[in-house]
């Protein structure tokens, strides 16, 4: 039985060529699934495993002449690179400097963002690790201050729609199941914009993302939303392709 995520219900196929297997059991022991045993010496895939093939590579990446191959849940041995040599890579102390250097940024320039630097920043988030293959993270990439502008208003006239979350009939309900601490975090602070959304605390809202020449949002997979029309119609392919937002 497969584990099912928003980009896949099936398991994935691995094959072994036992003409260049070695034997020397490598993506045995890194496989977590035991979708793989040694047999006469040789790797093969076993008849059946506890959730099937779950399509994180593993196997393959650490095959050293590539006899192993895993074909779907979105991965295919084109997709396997070549790990940078091992003097590349960066140090401590260089890599704490350039985290203490980073500082929450609330002025921008108005100049556009080139698309070659939104392309590298997604290479290096697709390199983030994840639970469960494929990763059910998306982006949503807003590349201009107009995109910007009418997607923080498009999101404050969606707050208009949901103030029975701050209901407080909805709050004395809800408060035995998420506690006192979420309870008191939706009475006094999520509750402050919803009722009756006074205009300048709506400007305050909208001010920063208004002024972004740029934004990637990530999110978790699409759930059932109907309400907003760019939730609904406008969920970019992780891996494969990005989408960017046009305002309706």
């Amino acid at each position: 039985m497969a584990i099912p995520t928003s980009r896949t219900h099936s398991a994935a196929e691995v094959a072994v060529d036992r003409t260049v297997c070695t034997g020397c059991g490598q993506c045995v022991a890194v496989c977590k699934d035991f979708c793989l045993r040694l047999e006469n010496g040789k790797a093969c895939p076993v008849a059946e495993s506890l959730f099937g093939c779950l399509g994180c590579g593993h196997c393959m990446a650490v095959c050293p002449t590539g006899a192993v191959t895993v074909r779907g849940r979105t991965l295919e041995p084109e997709h396997l690179f070549a790990l940078p040599p091992m003097g590349s890579a960066a140090t401590y102390d260089s890599l704490f400097g350039l985290l203490q250097q980073r500082r929450s940024v609330r002025e921008f320039l108005p100049a556009a963002v080139p698309g070659e630097q939104i392309e590298r920043i997604l290479d290096a988030a697709r390199t983030a690790p994840m639970g469960l293959p494929p990763s059910d993270v998306n982006v949503l990439v807003l590349d201009s201050l107009d995109k910007n502008r009418a997607f923080a208003r498009d999101f404050c006239e969606h707050l208009k729609t949901m103030r029975w979350l701050t209901a407080p009939w909805f709050l004395t309900l809800m408060r035995p199941f998420w506690g006192k601490a979420n309870d008191g975090l939706f009475r006094h602070l999520c509750g402050l914009p919803w009722p009756p959304l006074p205009k300048p605390w709506m400007q305050g809202l909208i001010l920063l993302p208004m002024m972004r020449p740029c934004s990637c949002i990530f999110t978790l997979r699409p759930g059932p939303t109907r309400r907003i029309r760019w939730w609904r119609r406008h969920w970019p392919c992780w891996r494969a392709r990005r989408r960017v937002w046009e305002p309706a």
